[in-house]
């Protein structure tokens, strides 16, 4: 389905611009009105709307509409390999993501420009009695540009109840690097999967609408194994990186890819995307530390080869 074109402001504050179609509906079912605020109540509703642009030597953000808990600082040019790439950290106000909170965010990127999307820290969700949150990320990539999209790690504590559908427009000669990493829980405080239900949905297409792939996730400890294979397969950490470009063939991308994690010890598989549009990579592992440092590897090793240059270090806290 192709990206949804972009609506004026009036439009932001309506229920069927900031609630993802077709919820799953193990998450659909938990639908209620909590008695606290109301899904669609002020500070209930997070939205970031960025456009970005080359202007001159550089890439600028050019658009900016947010609304808390959503928002974000001014871009920073940290790389000294790429000194036109514009790296954006996305901030929530708020401790982490509570319940009947709906955000969304877009992200529109022109052609040639250079950007780096990540997250200032890992994403809480927050135990939930009454309804369910929702994250709707658009993500579109225009001819000739190099765009990354890198959040931190997503923690579901005990009873949370989260849906997060992403889509992402590619055109043909732009690059997209996308990556999440999920983990099973609180677990210093022996929260192991005890979330209500957690669901998300990926989907990457051209700007026809022509689909080049799907990554789906239905968690619900409490009705079926989320252990098994295909899943955690018994770990508590699970990381995943798409990178869709045509830059290189796909076979030379999964073998990057395959090198990149080779010897470190963890479990993890890569294939080509189909259409030969790309790459991607899941793995598997009980350390936050080798599941970091490996899915660091995996995007310096991409960098590299498409850029011919590292990435910087961020240096998050």
């Amino acid at each position: 389905m192709p990206l949804a074109p972009h609506r004026p402001r009036a439009d932001r504050l309506s229920a069927d611009y900031y609630t993802p179609v077709r919820v799953p509906p193990d998450v659909a079912a938990l639908a209620s009105v909590p008695d606290t605020l109301a899904p669609g109540s002020p500070a209930k509703v997070g939205i970031l709307d960025l456009a970005f642009a080359v202007r001159g030597e550089r890439t600028e953000l050019v658009e900016r509409y947010q609304k808390t808990p959503l928002q974000i600082m001014r871009p920073l040019w940290i790389d000294p390999e790429l000194p036109g790439m514009s790296y954006v950290y996305l901030m929530a106000t708020g401790a982490g993501v509570a319940q009947a909170d709906r955000y969304r965010m877009d992200f529109r990127c022109g052609p040639d420009t250079q950007v780096h999307l990540t997250t200032q820290a890992a994403t809480k969700v927050f135990r939930m009695e009454h309804d369910f949150a929702s994250q709707w990320v658009h993500l579109s990539a225009e001819a000739g540009s190099y765009v990354e999209y890198l959040p931190d790690p997503l923690i579901p504590f005990k009873d949370a109840r989260f849906y997060q559908r992403t889509e992402v427009t590619v055109a043909p000669g732009a690059t997209v690097v996308i990556g999440d990493t999920l983990t099973a829980g609180r677990l210093a405080r022996g929260e192991r999967h005890a979330y209500r239900v957690l669901a998300t949905d990926l989907r990457i297409s051209r700007p026809d609408g022509t689909l080049l792939a799907v990554d789906t996730l239905r968690l619900a400890p409490g009705r079926r194994t989320v252990l098994g294979p295909g899943v955690f397969a018994g770990h508590d950490h699970v990381a995943s990186l798409f990178a869709v470009t045509d830059r290189v063939p796909a076979t030379e991308l999964a073998d990057t890819l395959h090198d990149a994690l080779a010897g470190l010890g963890l479990l993890y598989g890569v294939s080509v995307l189909p259409r030969e549009c790309g790459a991607w990579v899941r793995l598997l592992d009980d350390s936050p530390i080798r599941v970091a440092a490996a899915h660091e590897a995996v995007r310096q090793a991409v960098r590299r080869l498409l850029t011919g240059s590292p990435a910087p270090d961020l240096r998050k806290p």
